[in-house]
């Protein structure tokens, strides 16, 4: 009886036991049943805006030097001195090199010789046609005076012919006169001669003062040949440039431009200055277009560098390279800086027009899915939305959207790994300049304060939105017993 009666004392205190247990058990297992409120994701934002976009082509362009200029000699000899040395700017006219210039010295003397002596002939053969000039004066008066009385001994023949029928003179008067008309012929037929003699004389004359000025012409051209070859002994720029390196030094026997010749210097010119570059042909036609109402601008960026050198589009190549399908362009710059070399490789931009209103995003905004490109939208409520958008095209670090985008709006640019549809974030504070105001002192007049959301949340920790973002431990909502 007595151990009956303790087993039955012992039954409700285990069954008590055993209920409290249960009901704890489910306590914590709701508990645990509830998940963990996430704590707000920091992003980076920007804001979306409006503004003026150019419309550019992007190529890689060479420079190239506005011109090139072989320096080679023109006439042989012993190289005397160079004037210039390497790498030297030089300007137009400036003198370069000077050549040995006895032998074109001498041949230029000997050329002036020539056309001295030549000179006294033409003028020994101007007197001589002075004399038979004179001469054929003299002879053509003696013709005249000649044919006068040669008339008159012929007249006095007739009548004389008259008085011979009538007898009235004898046979020898007659004779006599008849005899002195035939004197007086054959003597203006002799002068008659001589006229035509000094005629030709005076001809001949004038061919030897003709042909002696032809000689003094060609001595004339000696001379100018010869003072030209002594002037090819000293050798000058011919533009504005910079020199290369020197093909030969001084005392080196030159020879003249020819097969076997050599280059002395190169000079490039390099201001102005080109840079080339290529397009593919398909935008032939709006580049022309664009060409036709203005001036093309080209910004170039040096290989190394990253301010920009402006310049134009000055040379459109005529056809097209078959094999690239590209069409080469030429823009000239003043490269008064002297940024662009040649040779020199540059990243060129083409501004064909500028876009007015042009709704822009930053670049590292965009996304892409499966249905194409899309942003995550910060809402007043410190949240993001998906937005799908529609990129038009790209410039630098900034993309124009078509469609999908409203100005003032602000789009997520970094921590998009972490982010879906409804997900809270805060924004994180740019970083504060040199010299700008702490945190609470003052900040609320920065930029950034007042690009900041006012609805987002505050930092994990921070007052209510730190309750919020903190998980629950789930002892605190087990009953104690």
């Amino acid at each position: 009886m007595t151990i009956c009666r303790g087993v039955h004392t012992l039954l409700p205190a285990l069954v008590l036991a055993a209920t409290a247990a249960c009901s704890g058990g489910n306590a914590e297992s709701k508990t645990a049943a509830q998940p963990p409120k996430r704590p707000a994701v920091p992003v980076a934002v920007a804001v979306v805006e409006v503004k003026e976009m150019p419309v550019q082509i992007q190529a890689i362009g060479t420079v190239e030097a506005y011109s090139v200029v072989s320096v080679k000699a023109q006439v042989g000899g012993e190289l005397m001195r160079a004037h210039v040395k390497e790498g030297q700017d030089v300007r137009k006219g400036d003198l370069l090199f000077s050549i040995d210039p006895r032998t074109y010295e001498a041949a230029l003397a000997q050329a002036q010789a020539n056309m001295a002596k030549d000179q006294v002939q033409v003028q020994q053969a101007r007197a001589v046609l002075q004399r038979d000039t004179a001469r054929v004066g003299q002879a053509r008066a003696n013709l005249v005076r000649d044919e006068a009385q040669s008339t008159n001994a012929q007249a006095q023949e007739r009548r004389y012919s008259d008085l011979l029928k009538k007898e009235l003179v004898s046979h020898e008067q007659y004779d006599q006169v008849k005899a002195n008309a035939d004197s007086l012929t054959a003597t203006l037929r002799a002068d008659e001669a001589d006229v035509r003699s000094a005629e030709e004389t005076v001809s001949a004359d004038e061919a030897a003062i003709r042909s002696a000025e032809q000689t003094v012409r060609a001595d004339a051209a000696a001379v100018d040949s010869a003072r030209l070859q002594l002037g090819y002994t000293t050798i000058r720029s011919p533009v504005d440039g910079r020199a290369g390196s020197l093909g030969m030094n001084e005392g080196n026997v030159v020879r003249a431009t020819g097969t076997n010749d050599s280059t002395l210097l190169v000079i490039n010119q390099v201001q102005p200055i080109y840079v080339s570059f290529t397009v593919p042909q398909q935008q032939l036609a709006e580049i022309k277009r664009y060409m036709a109402e203005a001036t093309l601008a080209v910004d170039a960026v040096p290989s190394g560098e990253t301010k920009p050198v402006r310049g134009a589009v000055t040379f459109i190549d005529n056809a097209v390279d078959a094999t690239t399908g590209t069409i080469r362009l030429k823009a000239t710059f003043a490269n008064q800086e002297r940024r662009l070399w040649p040779g020199q490789f540059a990243n060129v931009a083409l501004t064909l027009a500028v876009q007015p209103d042009a709704v822009v995003v930053p670049s590292q905004a965009l996304q892409t899915g499966q249905q194409g490109a899309f942003v995550f939208v910060v809402k007043p409520d410190a949240t993001v939305e998906t937005r799908r958008v529609v990129a038009a095209r790209t410039l630098g670090n900034e993309t124009i959207v078509a469609s999908g985008r409203q100005a003032g709006e602000q789009v997520v640019t970094d921590g998009q790994a972490r982010l879906t549809g409804g997900t809270k974030v805060e924004v994180r504070a740019p970083a504060a300049r040199a010299g700008a105001p702490a945190r609470g002192e003052g900040a609320k007049d920065t930029p950034a304060a007042k690009d900041a959301p006012a609805t987002a949340p505050a930092a994990p920790g921070k007052g209510a939105a730190a309750k919020d973002a903190a998980p629950k431990d789930p002892a605190q909502d087990t009953p104690r017993r």
